[in-house]
């Protein structure tokens, strides 16, 4: 059975937030989770997850509650981070933020909600190691906020690697423990993944005239982003699996215009 497209996964992602059951408990604020969680955007981390998942031969479906998990907690991240006592931005993807329709603590409450949520879907596995990696990967993201609003961004490369960096390289864990790939085989998707976020970043800081873009202007930034793309088609080229999906994806994170 060939490859699903990103395009076929990013359906999949939709269908399966759509659907996705959250606790009764949270009561009336599951509508403010909801608007949060259905804002709209590429989907890329689940996306990742899922075609890691399929290109290490394992079955979509069993990587659908560990895609959530990314999905929520990235979720999470925005709906805080356009707090006012953070970004304090009145917009997300082009519509009122979390906090502008619902009020702040509501918002405040739908984040925290979002990343317990997002643990217990990765804690439905039989095994450890997807709610393991979630949570190293979101303590490291947590740190690269903290870094970046503090003003402690002398490395930026350092800075990114956390704060976007951990999500999409735990995107690509998350994808090979739902594939149960041996740790011993895992080596070079890892390498893989720790570029991703790079990439997305810097590209990211180049649409929006900032961070690299602001530092090392638009050409240097350009040049950031084309290493490190090429580094992640390098390390891609390593895994022996048909990573021809994967290969898209980085070239579409490489080249996107919003």
């Amino acid at each position: 059975m060939p490859l699903r497209s990103l395009d076929e996964l990013r359906d999949v992602v939709e269908e399966h937030l759509v659907g996705l059951p959250l606790t009764e408990e949270l009561g009336g604020l599951e509508p403010v989770l909801r608007y949060a969680l259905e804002s709209g955007g590429k989907r890329v981390r689940p996306v990742l997850c899922l075609a890691v998942t399929e290109a290490a031969g394992g079955e979509v479906e069993r990587a659908l509650p560990a895609a959530a998990a990314i999905e929520l907690v990235h979720t999470f991240s925005l709906v805080h981070d356009d707090l006012p006592a953070l970004d304090d931005d009145d917009l997300r993807r082009g519509r009122p933020s979390t906090h502008v329709v619902h009020g702040v603590g509501a918002a405040l409450l739908a984040g925290d909600a979002l990343l317990v949520e997002a643990f217990r879907y990765a804690l439905s596995y039989e095994r450890p190691e997807t709610a393991r990696e979630l949570a190293a990967a979101t303590l490291g993201m947590i740190g690269g906020q903290f870094r970046d609003v503090t003003g402690d961004d002398a490395d930026l490369e350092a800075l990114d690697r956390l704060k976007t960096g951990r999500l999409f390289a735990a995107s690509v864990g998350l994808g090979l423990w739902a594939a149960e790939v041996p740790k011993d085989e895992q080596t070079a998707w890892r390498a893989f993944g720790e570029e991703l976020g790079l990439l997305f970043q810097v590209v990211d800081d180049i649409l929006d005239s900032d961070g690299f873009a602001e530092r090392f202007g638009a050409g240097g930034a350009r040049e950031l982003a084309d290493r490190a793309a090429d580094r992640a088609r390098t390390r891609l080229a390593s895994v022996p699996a048909d990573t021809s999906v994967l290969g898209e994806l980085v070239d579409s994170l490489a080249v996107r215009n919003a």
